[in-house]
């Protein structure tokens, strides 16, 4: 890591590129126009009219700032929907790497005589999955969807993360099955009780899950950082892209708190971790 560190650093004056300008910072520019939309009586060097553009971001007319300042204000604004859309999503794409492991922690992992995986190691199926179907993608379903529909791209960035959603739905539908038919052999062997016993129960059960979540982060990961670096301001470009990271780090809270939440539920009255099935089995 160290030597691609420093790679990367020496390389840098043959792709930095910076533009000299002495335009306003777009951070402050926009964090005008939302304080003066929320304060009224605030107001920029200019006024403008209002709009029939949409109601989520017409309020912003009253900021009384300048028209290029409301506008980006207003395409920031207007990803916020497809953000809170895109947080299910991200909680999903955090249990390939949390849920999905410890499933495999109690399953048979050895895919060859002597020759033992470690339950993490399923994950690569999703990352040959993305590195198989990205060249499809790209040169048979992008020219054929392009054939149907005369868009360039073939399909709009929307249905592109749109299609990964759903599949996203299909890897949990799955995973959820093949929990319970995890659980039905444990109880079928009596090992519900036995800590860290291996059930008999091939972790190549997991295989479909794992590929589906690969084909959902092609289309949904990929959508959302075309859709967030596309629409927006070039100025504005960072802004966007922070805000789609932000979507898969505030996913990794709100998964804990939906852990939490199963815990809290789980233990009342004394009964046992909903997660107790998952480790000791």
């Amino acid at each position: 890591m160290f030597a691609v560190l420093l790679l990367y650093l020496l390389g840098s004056p043959t792709y930095r590129f910076r533009l000299h300008t002495d335009a306003k910072n777009p951070f402050s520019r926009v964090g005008r126009v939302f304080l003066n939309a929320a304060i009224p009586h605030r107001g920029c060097s200019a006024f403008v009219a209002a709009d029939a553009e949409q109601p989520i971001t017409k309020f912003l007319d009253r900021a009384g700032c300048s028209e290029g300042d409301i506008r980006d204000a207003k395409a920031l604004l207007g990803l916020l929907p497809i953000w809170f859309t895109s947080l299910g999503f991200a909680v999903v794409f955090s249990q390939g790497t949390t849920l999905f492991t410890k499933q495999g922690q109690t399953m048979d992992r050895e895919i060859f005589s002597g020759l033992k995986i470690p339950a993490a190691a399923m994950q690569s199926l999703s990352f040959f999955t993305v590195i198989f179907i990205m060249p499809v993608y790209d040169w048979v379903l992008v020219p054929a969807a392009r054939s149907l529909t005369g868009r360039p791209a073939g399909i709009s960035m929307l249905q592109r993360i749109g299609a990964g959603l759903f599949m996203s739905l299909l890897s949990m539908v799955i995973a959820a099955l093949i929990e319970m038919k995890r659980l039905a052999v444990a109880v079928e062997w009596g090992l519900v009780d036995e800590a860290g016993a291996t059930l008999p129960m091939s972790v190549w059960w997991l295989a479909p899950q794992y590929v589906l979540f690969g084909l959902a982060n092609v289309f949904v990961i990929v959508g959302l950082q075309d859709f967030f670096y596309d629409q927006v301001p070039s100025d504005l470009k960072s802004i966007g892209l922070a805000l789609y990271l932000s979507i898969l780090g505030i996913s990794d809270f709100m998964s804990s708190f939906l852990i939490a939440l199963l815990e809290s539920i789980t233990t009342r009255a004394g009964l046992d971790s909903w997660e107790r099935d998952l480790v000791c089995c």
